[in-house]
């Protein structure tokens, strides 16, 4: 330890982002310069798979150059569903909720596995998923289908399973928000949530799922930008920055002597309080390993810098820095190595398995166990698929809701899914929320159809397809599927059927759209409580 230079350990506890699909010249200077050991990829990162497998060799090479003693960790928030990096080339797997609604654990293990084999084969090492946040807040804005559900055991037993695939595979996992971010609604990317529950609820539920991987061999713990008064009684003072979550809770109390890296320190609950640099200063005096500054040149080489300063004016103690760093080098010595690791971009090649069929096959059968059917008291499911029977399927523009979505995988064009499925059905494009012209031209078009499907974001009183939904339902079919949040038909009218896909995927769109045409069946449950006009009325 004593060989190491001051500047080469704190290098070893940054988590760097950069633009662009090649290596940038400020993160081959931070890589040699500085010895930063870790890089995360985010969609900005990521063209087919061959640039991606070009671009982590690339990382190698420069950190080998430098010779760092073991390869770098490069992350990506590979949770799938919703919330993805890998592209074109590789395969969409199930998210998270889709996964809950299977009521399969082993769903989760093999989707766990299936997502490391291919990270792996494209040099990423290191995953930022699974997420095990309980989502208990019908209102979070952040995690929603990121979550397996609502019930902390079920969150559980998932959150191992995803994390065992993972490691099995030789793809370090992430447990992550610590110690909980399901029950706020608030963004932390957009400013600092509270939640206020007592010790003992936060035991039972937002714990339970973190208390369990980690006694089951969980290797890094991501932390939340959530302020928990239970534990830190400063106000405004969030998890990342604790030293009483940190430390007291998830090092002493429940007993973790992995690797803690924070959430991006940029994301505004820290940025516009206490600062990003400031911040990271703060989050390894609370006990964190890796601090993680995902965007900006600047920002990343003033934290260095901030937290350089604090060693040398003695507001950390080096001996901090000295086991943070020896955390995250055992944590590297355990996965990665040179030896097997090839440096050279022209000698690496993407394994033809990779988005290929049997994992394609694996994704489309876990994708038939998860679709959802609710309210469909009236049998209108599954529909006719004979050329005469006329359907016109509405669906929006593709707009993100959460923070952490690339936006370029958000383009629905399903058009194609539809007529391959029902040839003589029509689609319609609407804007999120709806015009009222387009309200207009929808009824209008309406009356050639005997059955319309509304692909729904997301449907509140305020929204007029809920009126329009409300006046068709008296002559037509209407059926509501809910391509995101399954809260969003909490308001749907009696006499509408439900079908839920979790995700605004095309595999989930399109297993949805062969369940409403019966050429597959739905076998998933729900794994939210969703408080409909419909489960009202039987109660």
């Amino acid at each position: 330890m004593s060989e190491i230079s001051l500047k080469e350990k704190i290098g070893q506890l940054m988590v760097f982002g950069f633009e662009g699909l090649t290596a940038t010249e400020e993160i081959k200077h931070f890589i040699q310069e500085y010895r930063v050991g870790s890089i995360i990829l985010f969609g900005r990162n990521i063209g087919n798979a061959e640039d991606v497998l070009k671009l982590t060799t690339e990382l190698q090479h420069e950190a080998k150059d430098a010779q760092h003693p073991f390869p770098l960790l490069i992350c990506a928030d590979q949770e799938n569903g919703a919330v993805r990096r890998l592209g074109e080339g590789s395969t969409i797997f199930p998210g998270a909720m889709l996964l809950g609604a299977t009521g399969k654990s082993e769903n989760a293990f093999k989707t766990g596995k299936a997502t490391a084999r291919e990270l792996k084969a494209l040099g990423i090492n290191w995953n930022l998923a699974p997420v095990v946040d309980v989502n208990n807040n019908p209102a979070n804005p952040v995690i929603g289908i990121r979550s397996f559900g609502e019930k902390p055991e079920v969150v559980s037993e998932f959150g191992k399973a995803f994390l065992k695939g993972s490691q099995e595979e030789g793809v370090i996992p992430t447990l992550k928000h610590f110690p909980g971010h399901g029950d706020t609604d608030i963004d932390s990317h957009l400013d600092l949530p509270v939640i206020r529950h007592t010790k003992e609820r936060l035991d039972r539920v937002e714990l339970l799922p973190f208390k369990e991987a980690i006694e089951n061999g969980a290797d890094v713990v991501m932390t939340a930008h959530v302020h928990f008064p239970a534990y830190e009684k400063n106000e405004g003072i969030p998890a990342t920055i604790s030293k009483s979550v940190i430390t007291g809770l998830l090092r002493d109390d429940l007993g973790f002597d992995g690797v803690i890296t924070t959430d991006c320190l940029e994301m505004n609950a820290v940025s516009k309080t206490i600062g990003t640099a400031q911040g990271a200063v703060e989050a390894l005096k609370a006990g964190v390993d890796l601090l993680m500054v995902s965007h900006t040149y600047e920002v990343q080489k003033e934290t260095l810098l901030a937290v350089l300063h604090a060693v040398e004016s003695g507001e950390i103690d080096e001996s901090t820095i000295d086991q943070a760093y020896t955390r995250v080098q055992r944590l590297k010595e355990s996965y990665l190595n040179w030896e097997h690791l090839k440096t050279d971009p022209l000698s690496v090649q993407v394994p033809e398995w990779v988005g290929g069929a049997e994992h394609t096959r694996l994704a489309q059968d876990i994708y038939r166990e998860g679709i959802t059917i609710e309210a469909n008291h009236t049998t209108m499911l599954p529909l006719s698929n004979e050329p005469g029977h006329p359907v016109l399927c509405i669906y929006p523009q593709s707009q993100s809701k959460l923070q952490v979505e690339d936006k370029k995988y958000l383009n629905l064009q399903v058009e194609d899914i539809i007529q391959e499925i029902h040839p003589k059905a029509e689609s319609f494009i609407i804007s999120n929320p709806s015009l009222e012209k387009e309200i207009n031209a929808i009824k209008e078009k309406a009356y050639d159809f005997e059955t319309i499907i509304f692909m729904i974001l997301s449907l509140n009183n305020e929204n007029p397809l809920l009126q329009l939904m409300n006046d068709l339902k008296e002559e037509k079919q209407v059926i509501a599927m809910a391509i995101r949040n399954p809260y969003a038909l909490e308001h749907l009218p009696l006499g509408c059927a439900a079908i839920y896909t979790y995700e605004p995927t095309l595999p989930a769109i399109t297993a949805a759209l062969r369940v409403i045409f019966g050429k597959q069946e739905a076998n998933g449950d729900l794994p939210v409580s969703i408080y409909s006009c419909h489960k009202r009325k039987n109660k």
